[in-house]
């Protein structure tokens, strides 16, 4: 099963729209996990149109009113995978994800905050940040593709590229 992950768009606060490049990378996906600081539920259904989403909600979307779940669980291949947006601090503490990782009692926890991509594995659970696609903290503009099958799991970190000039609206910078 090919699921893409993908967090932190904060759409339309900070992009109009999801780059086209998130769209051609997720293409092929049969899942779309989405951890959380959509800030619009619009971004559900764009992503929509490519493959059914499980989303949760950020510390973004709370202050907006979305209602979306803190946490969800589901499996895929023989594997728990669980999806919180990961508000711990200090930001992306692998100790605390770890922690939460094992209250849901998941194989694969992704989530957000952060906005920096992480592929980390401790204790056995496979923990998981995509990054951001539109507002990166250092760091690359990413999204991540993950592939189960029989239990075997390959992550793919893509980079989105260069900032996303045609999904921002100059028009608010110009200077008279």
């Amino acid at each position: 099963m090919l699921i893409g992950l993908i967090s932190d768009t904060h759409i339309p606060d900070r992009a109009r729209i999801l780059p086209t490049k998130v769209i051609e990378a997720f293409e092929d996906v049969e899942l779309i996990i989405h951890a959380g600081d959509l800030t619009s539920p619009k971004v559900i259904e764009e992503l929509e149109e490519i493959a059914p989403v499980m989303a949760v909600q950020g510390n973004m979307d709370r202050a907006r009113g979305i209602d979306l779940p803190k946490a969800k669980i589901i499996e895929a291949e023989g594997l728990r995978i669980g999806a919180i947006h990961g508000e711990v601090y200090p930001r992306a503490d692998s100790d605390q994800l770890l922690y939460l990782a094992k209250e849901l009692d998941v194989d694969i926890l992704v989530s957000g905050h952060s906005h920096q991509p992480k592929i980390e594995q401790k204790e056995g659970i496979l923990l998981l940040n995509p990054g951001s696609p539109i507002v990166p903290r250092l760091a690359d503009r990413t999204v991540m593709l993950l592939d189960i099958n029989n239990r075997q799991v390959d992550v793919e970190i893509v980079k989105i590229g260069s900032p996303v000039c045609s999904a921002l609206d100059f028009d608010q910078y110009k200077r008279d």
